[in-house]
């Protein structure tokens, strides 16, 4: 649980070490191997195949691995989590060495550390919530646990591009393939979870029985939504901002700014967790975004660009503490691990498919037409979140 004052206590801090070692493998593959695939004369298709098997097998697996955390509380997934990252970062590596099927184990390597970050975001997730007593305590430590992707995209990128550099592709996998095994060490940190031997053992009860749950499914919806406001953000940002005649630099200074202001918030949140409630924050992130969208094709500067971007990262970053407190509130305690599992099954189906659709109707519409539907899209669904966060109900199994 959070110390007084909201800072993050010794096994959160375990929780977010861990979560920056796995992820920052899997962020360092997934930005070199399609860098690797390119180098080797594959089609720019195949390179979007590749990335999109990194969101294909978190779909497949995520329910195992909810049920797995639910079953078997943290420690187990970790392990698990560790083997399949250390397997793919393997693969990676001996697709550098391979004269034939180089392109496959890249694939393979895509696939399981994209699972192994799922298996370790999921128990992790669901172990944080179980360390809080209540609502303002899950807001903070789901604030200081939505550090940890904000920073693993920042580590692994930049340790695999600079290792890559220095050393070659070889040198990069090695050395990602090592960052796992860190998180093995934190997790010695992190308590294990008591079971209850005596507990009966209850028949395997639908995952989409989940859904019934008061409030979930609109949960999912918002969630969606304000997942594809960020999808869509980073899609057309470069978009607009090549169209405008914006050099790369400062096109990356616009995404950068964003980033800075999701960090900022997160930061923020713990210090006025007690006066937050879910539904109006949820709301009000969704009106500021829509806002945002709205006037993103007026800002002909990358002043302008980056004063937007400060407005839809603040409004952005406060969401994801909102939606897993909800979620814990809302859903059984035994199936915590389920319920964010339908969650990261959703985000990633919306990774995977979102931006071939934003490319289809960007290339129709243009980038200003798809900034106000999305706009339109996420203040419509501003009703859904009214009432987002309420008593929990029973859920019929």
């Amino acid at each position: 649980m959070p110390e007084p004052g909201g800072a993050a206590s010794r096994p959160l801090l375990a929780l977010i070490g861990g979560q920056i070692a796995l992820h920052s493998c899997m962020a360092g593959v997934r930005m070199a191997a399609p860098l690797a695939a390119l180098r080797e004369g594959h089609a720019a298709w195949a390179v979007g195949v590749l990335l999109g098997l990194f969101a294909a097998a978190p779909i497949a697996l995520a329910m195992s691995a909810g049920r797995l955390a639910d079953s078997h509380g943290y420690h187990r997934p970790i392990r698990i989590a560790v083997t399949l990252e250390v397997a793919g970062g393997l693969c990676a590596a001996l697709s550098s060495v391979i004269a034939s099927g180089g392109f496959i184990a890249l694939c393979v390597a895509a696939m399981l550390t994209g699972a192994g970050g799922n298996f370790c975001l999921i128990a992790i997730q669901r172990a944080a919530g179980r360390m809080t007593r209540d609502a303002t305590e899950l807001k903070r430590v789901f604030s200081w646990l939505g550090l940890a992707p904000a920073l693993s995209n920042v580590v692994g990128p930049v340790l695999a591009g600079t290792l890559i550099d220095a050393g070659g592709f070889r040198l990069a996998f090695v050395v990602l393939t090592a960052l796992p095994l860190a998180c093995l060490a934190w997790a010695r940190l992190v308590p294990v979870e008591a079971r209850d031997a005596q507990a009966p053992r209850l028949p395997r009860r639908s995952s989409w029985k989940l859904l019934e749950a008061p409030g979930f499914g609109r949960l999912l919806v918002v969630n969606w939504l304000l997942s594809s406001s960020w999808d869509v953000h980073s899609f057309l940002v470069p978009i607009l901002g090549h169209e405008r005649g914006f050099s790369a630099s400062a096109i990356g200074l616009v995404l950068g700014v964003f980033a800075t202001a999701v960090t900022a918030v997160r930061l923020a949140i713990p210090l006025f967790a007690h006066r937050l409630r879910e539904s109006p924050v949820l709301m009000g992130s969704m009106l500021a975004c829509a806002l945002v969208f709205a006037v993103y094709p007026f800002a002909t500067t990358a002043l302008l660009m980056g004063l937007c971007a400060v407005v839809l990262g603040l409004a952005l970053g406060a969401v994801q503490p909102m939606i897993m407190t909800t979620l814990h509130q809302i859903t059984p305690a035994d199936r915590h691990g389920e319920a964010i599992a339908l969650r990261s099954m959703a985000i990633n189906f919306s990774s995977a498919v979102m931006p071939l659709a934003f490319g289809l109707a960007g290339a129709t519409l243009g980038a200003s037409a798809l900034f106000w539907f999305m706009g339109s899209a996420v203040a419509a669904g501003s009703i859904v979140a009214r009432g987002v966060g309420a008593a929990p109900l029973p859920i019929r199994t």
